[in-house]
């Protein structure tokens, strides 16, 4: 079940996101997370797990969302490794008043040798156009692995 949670008069940007209302490219869902490729990708396949009930924080989750985080974490990591091939996955998550969704988030993405993650946690912008036009087509390709191991 989704809940539409409102912020200050506004609906939160996280639930918007989780419930499809904008624009987003979905490689895996179930009954309580919402995965999406994030629209500002630091590398291709770059993905974020949205709990699909309104959480900022991750010691609000019930236990089922906690679990389908994971499980969606591990079947995400498998599918990119599959694919691109990385070197490894960083795994972080956002909650809180801090972030930009206003809801809880995991981050999973593939990580390189050599790169530096530190630009991950500035206001930098990325030189990631090519990504960001490669969008429906990285999502595609994860979604259709990610239902081969699912």
């Amino acid at each position: 079940m989704t809940v539409n949670h409102k912020l200050g008069g506004m609906e939160c940007m996280g639930c918007a996101l989780a419930k499809k209302d904008l624009s987003v490219h979905v490689v895996y869902e179930d009954e309580f997370v919402c995965c999406i490729l994030d629209h500002d990708p630091f590398n291709e396949g770059h993905t974020l797990i949205l709990p699909k009930q309104h959480f900022r924080y991750v010691d609000e989750f019930d236990s089922e969302t906690a679990i389908a985080v994971m499980k969606a974490s591990q079947l995400l990591s498998k599918a990119l490794k599959n694919i691109f091939n990385p070197n490894g996955i960083t795994v972080c998550q956002n909650g809180g008043t801090i972030d930009e969704l206003s809801h809880y988030h995991m981050h999973i993405v593939p990580r390189y040798e050599n790169q530096s993650f530190a630009s991950f946690y500035t206001e930098e912008p990325w030189d990631n156009e090519d990504l960001k036009e490669k969008l429906p087509r990285t999502r595609n390709e994860l979604a259709k692995v990610i239902s081969e191991l699912y």
